[in-house]
């Protein structure tokens, strides 16, 4: 396992995670074994959005001696009500969910308390203005009853309003090169349809400025959807050339700024030792570039940091510049310190490119290199 810093809170999560959702009404030995192989081999990242008893209760008896092991996104608005699943705003109903949650665990403390499912302008306005719910996850942050504050969303343009508030400390969202590639304002069930991955455009700007708005503002990302419910990896419903494998959308995800884990769904350790896979692969197997470049690529001109520009002859660490570059961009005045800190301390910078050309020539985006080290040199004075 490799880890990743989670900036705000000092935690170190796995770049290879668990999302719990495919346990939902396995037995108690199918959940047990199914975490112990995940812990075992060294995942340390939970999300548990399901709201029933059962599951919860399973895991806490899963997870008994081994709590410390492993560090758990429980939701704050993640109901059943009635027995069927739900969402909701409601102060008393999300805190009933939330203490069950604990309890059901056998655990005095969760992770990342994590605002659930926030959207669509009513949602950010009921969480993060109205504020109750926001207020009560400061009060278990105080009380050490969660270690962080996150929030869940799909929809980058309210995730990056989450995030520009400064008051979350980790973003879950779904990320994958469809998605990337979506038409604004598409809801999720659309987003995995085959209506919705018929309807690629160019790479989506609201999306990237959510992810260089997370690395600006130190928020980590865990994702979410990274198989694109496994249409990526199907021939009959990927988008792209050819089929993606688990690796290259784990990778694609990885490479995205602020990402630090990649949730993926099991429901075996079989299933997990299939993700883990990803640290046995060469750089060839887990390119993405020649399934999602070419010629009729929506990805053209734009640096997706999958290093292919690389070796330069002066060490320019290309990938880091563009992004911080970018980050630099997008906040223009309100960028950071630490972002022109960051640039500072690489070995090499964008004013010691020699314009030889030789990364432009192997880039599968058409990325305008050249160009992009002249303008880190403007921006950032080397």
């Amino acid at each position: 396992m490799k880890y990743r810093m989670i900036p705000k809170l000092n935690l170190k999560a796995g770049v290879v995670g668990l999302g719990g959702e495919h346990l939902d009404g396995k037995p108690y030995a199918d959940v047990e074994h199914t975490l112990h192989a995940a812990m075992d081999a060294g995942v340390n990242m939970l999300d548990l959005f399901m709201p029933g008893e059962e599951i919860r209760t399973n895991i806490g008896r899963a997870l008994e001696g081994r709590r410390e092991r492993i560090m758990i996104q429980g939701m704050i608005g993640s109901t059943d009500v009635n027995k069927q699943y739900d969402i909701s705003r409601d102060p008393a109903l999300c805190r009933k969910y939330f203490e069950d949650l604990l309890r059901f665990l056998g655990t005095d403390y969760i992770d990342f308390g994590m605002l659930f499912f926030i959207d669509t302008d009513a949602a950010f306005e009921k969480v993060f203005e109205e504020g109750t719910l926001l207020r009560y996850a400061q009060d278990l942050k105080k009380a050490g009853t969660i270690r962080g504050i996150g929030a869940s969303a799909h929809d980058p343009v309210t995730a990056r309003r989450m995030v520009e508030t400064g008051e979350i400390d980790l973003l879950l969202f779904s990320v994958n090169p469809a998605f990337d590639l979506m038409p604004l304002g598409l809801d999720i069930d659309t987003m995995l349809s085959d209506k919705g991955f018929d309807n690629l455009g160019s790479v989506q700007p609201a999306r990237a400025a959510l992810y260089e708005a997370c690395e600006r503002e130190g928020v980590a990302i865990t994702t979410m959807k990274t198989l694109g419910a496994g249409k990526l990896l199907s021939a009959a419903h990927t988008p792209f050339k050819k089929p993606l494998t688990p690796a290259q959308c784990i990778r694609y995800a990885l490479d995205r700024p602020a990402v630090v884990s990649t949730l993926i769904g099991a429901a075996s350790p079989e299933e997990i030792q299939e993700s883990l896979k990803y640290f046995e692969m060469s750089e060839e197997e887990l390119s993405y570039s020649e399934i999602l470049g070419g010629e009729r690529s929506n990805f053209l001109g734009n640096c997706l940091y999958c290093n292919h520009c690389l070796p330069c002859p002066n060490d320019i660490d290309i990938a880091l510049v563009n992004r911080y570059l970018e980050v630099a961009t997008l906040g223009g005045e309100n960028t950071p310190p630490s972002i022109r800190e960051y640039y500072t301390a690489l070995k090499a910078h964008g004013g010691d490119c020699i314009a030889c050309g030789s990364c432009e020539t192997r880039c599968p985006f058409s990325v305008p290199i050249i160009e992009n080290m002249a303008k880190a040199v403007a921006v950032f004075g080397s």
